[in-house]
């Protein structure tokens, strides 16, 4: 990873140095002493601070301290500087403990300059180590994150020709059940009586929910491959709606759900994928049908807002936790995930809905409420078309 250093000029001379030396190539001044006098005359001259005496102890944390240890200082000459300085303190006459010492005689401005250079550079040294290890780590860490992202990467594409491969193997047996199936109950093979004619219904929901899950999983991994083509046209919604709603009253009439549309009339053409956008208001409408009690309702909407055309889906079902609103989008992901749960399916209809959405450079907003229900909302552009 290139890290990136800003070019700084000298405060004294004005060239070009490097922020990690010691001394200015150029003029030889030390750059942190001439980084303090240089702070000290702009902010005095704007008034930040009174024109008060600066120096460079203020970079030097704990200097009496320093100096005691270097044996420059003796415990009682650092308690009577710290005395003085805190007498002249209470008259309103600050003073850094390095002046507290020179007023004092108690040490001379040779030595005490010496000590804080030194202290200074040491703080520089230890300031570029720590740079350079947090460096090193960011580098290190960079490098981790690249290799995670590339297994990643590889478990995914894994995951996804898994799914294809499986779901294709399913297609073909399921085809033949299928066949059978609408053989047996044409009774094509034979007459039935009332009781096996039953059982045939039965047989043939299941064989439509498998082979929609089967669906859902070819779709899925062609999406996750990459492969989500959006064919972008100008749409008339009236006959996605007409498409739709056929097949999402069956299913509410099946369940005892009422289902209603308010739908406004003479909508404008909106940009779509004419095949997917249907799939995917379906899907959704699926899953309000889904968790909807009988004798709940689903209703579906769309209206002109704004120059977007917005589309809802409204149900009266179970609702969501707020904190689990952002989970319901992850692919085979159920809230409820545990073997008992009430409410069958891959978890994939809400991901793939979407990746569709998406596509058409909307998202899904979800507002929900345990126990009142929930409720999704797209917009879809309006044509070209309809704005020239």
């Amino acid at each position: 990873m290139e890290i990136m250093v800003e070019t700084i000029s000298c405060p004294k001379c004005g060239q070009s140095i490097d922020p990690s030396s010691g001394k200015c190539a150029h003029c030889g001044v030390n750059l942190a002493l001439a980084a303090v006098l240089a702070e000290q005359k702009v902010r005095v001259s704007t008034g930040l601070l009174p024109d008060i005496h600066l120096s460079p102890e203020v970079l030097v944390p704990r200097l009496g301290d320093s100096l005691t240890e270097q044996g420059l200082l003796t415990p009682d000459e650092l308690f009577q500087a710290l005395s003085y300085q805190k007498k002249m303190a209470d008259r309103g006459q600050p003073k850094l403990i390095g002046q507290a010492l020179l007023e004092l005689n108690i040490i001379s401005r040779e030595v005490l300059d010496q000590a804080i250079t030194e202290q200074i550079l040491q703080l520089q040294s230890a300031l570029r180590a720590a740079n350079t290890e947090l460096e090193n780590r960011v580098r290190e860490r960079t490098v981790e994150l690249e290799h995670a992202l590339t297994r990643l990467a590889e478990l995914n594409q894994l995951k996804s020709n898994f799914i294809s491969n499986v779901s294709h193997e399913l297609r073909t047996p399921l085809t033949h059940l299928r066949g059978y199936i609408e053989l047996l109950g044409e009774e094509v093979l034979g007459p039935l009586n009332s009781q096996q004619l039953d059982a045939i219904r039965v047989m043939e929901k299941a064989d439509n929910r498998l082979g929609s899950l089967i669906e859902d999983l070819i779709q899925f991994s062609a999406y996750s491959q990459g492969s989500l083509d959006m064919r972008l046209i100008d749409t008339n919604l009236a006959d996605i709606f007409y498409e739709v709603s056929s097949k999402a009253s069956q299913k509410c009439e099946e369940k005892q759900i009422i289902y209603q549309e308010k739908i406004s009339q003479n909508l404008p053409l909106v940009s779509a994928d004419p095949q997917k956008l249907p799939w995917a208001l379906l899907h959704l409408i699926d899953n309000a049908v889904k968790f909807t009690e009988s004798g709940g309702r689903v209703q579906v909407g769309a209206s002109l807002e704004h120059g977007f055309v917005k589309i809802y889906i409204l149900d009266t079902g179970i609702g969501i936790s707020k904190e689990h609103i952002r989970e319901i989008f992850e692919p085979f992901h159920q809230v409820d995930g545990s073997s008992t749960r009430r409410y069958g399916g891959t978890g994939l209809g809400l991901a793939m809905s979407q990746q569709i959405i998406t596509g058409h450079g909307s998202k899904i907003v979800v507002h929900s409420k345990v126990g009142e229900g929930s409720y999704f909302e797209f917009s879809l552009p309006i044509a070209e078309i309809n704005q020239s």
